[in-house]
């Protein structure tokens, strides 16, 4: 009996620490594809403005970054929140702040800056490392992946990363940067949403590489993939932060 009591409160203790150690806040992540030209303006205005009144209004900056190959004029960025309702004020607020109000007309008064606004909602996964601010290394190469998995998958790919697939990348010198589980309407799968850190995009794709050739990736892959393919489709976009990003 006592033999059972010490297991269950270990187990709890276990629980609460697991709890604790869980980011459970309320993110999301915004693409802005900006009008020919303008994406210099555009980030004149986050730096100068944007950022300090997201922050006035509740709003944490998780990091802003620019794709290396940027043909549509995009900035990236992810902001958390407590949660979907204070996430939905603090925007209520902003878009109510006059501060923000004069910047905006200020701003675009030779035309237009943003000419689409995407997001995508996340929660962490329970294998996201803890995300760190700013480091003393601006030199690093980001890179942004998108899994969409195959019909009734997406678990399966959590599964994967959090038992196998982290640990293999840090092994081939990726660092784990954060995690992200996407909130999807109803009947939509989510994604697995994730960014890595490299030394360079030169880097970032020989470590891939080695990778992908690794024995250890290969047996984990094809034991995962016995009943067919798991991961549909993978985007990947590198990406460097902006001056103003909290991650560097």
């Amino acid at each position: 009996m006592k033999k059972l009591l010490l297991l269950v409160a270990l187990m709890s203790i276990g629980n609460f620490l697991f709890a604790q150690k869980q980011d459970n806040r309320y993110f999301e992540m915004r693409i802005y594809y900006c009008e020919p030209g303008r994406l210099p303006n555009l980030l004149t205005r986050f730096r100068d403005h944007t950022t300090k009144i997201f922050e006035r209004h509740g709003m944490t900056n998780i990091g802003y970054w620019v794709p290396v190959q940027n043909d549509k004029n995009a900035l990236y960025y992810v902001l958390a929140y407590p949660s979907k309702e204070a996430r939905d004020a603090s925007w209520k607020a902003f878009g109510a702040d006059p501060e923000w109000k004069k910047v905006s007309e200020e701003s675009q008064r030779d035309g237009k800056i943003v000419a689409k606004v995407e997001s995508i909602f996340m929660n962490a996964t329970d294998f996201s490392p803890k995300i760190k601010g700013k480091v003393k290394n601006p030199e690093r190469m980001f890179e942004l992946r998108i899994y969409t998995g195959t019909p009734n998958n997406i678990d399966n790919v959590l599964a994967r990363f959090r038992n196998h697939t982290t640990k293999l990348f840090k092994k081939h010198g990726m660092e784990n940067i954060a995690y992200w589980k996407s909130i999807e309407k109803e009947g939509t799968q989510s994604r697995l949403v994730y960014i890595l850190a490299h030394k360079s995009e030169e880097a970032g794709k020989a470590s891939f590489d080695a990778f992908r050739k690794d024995e250890k990736w290969i047996k984990v892959r094809d034991e995962s993939e016995k009943n067919g393919k798991i991961v549909e489709k993978v985007e990947s976009i590198y990406m460097t932060p902006t001056d103003f990003s909290t991650i560097r």
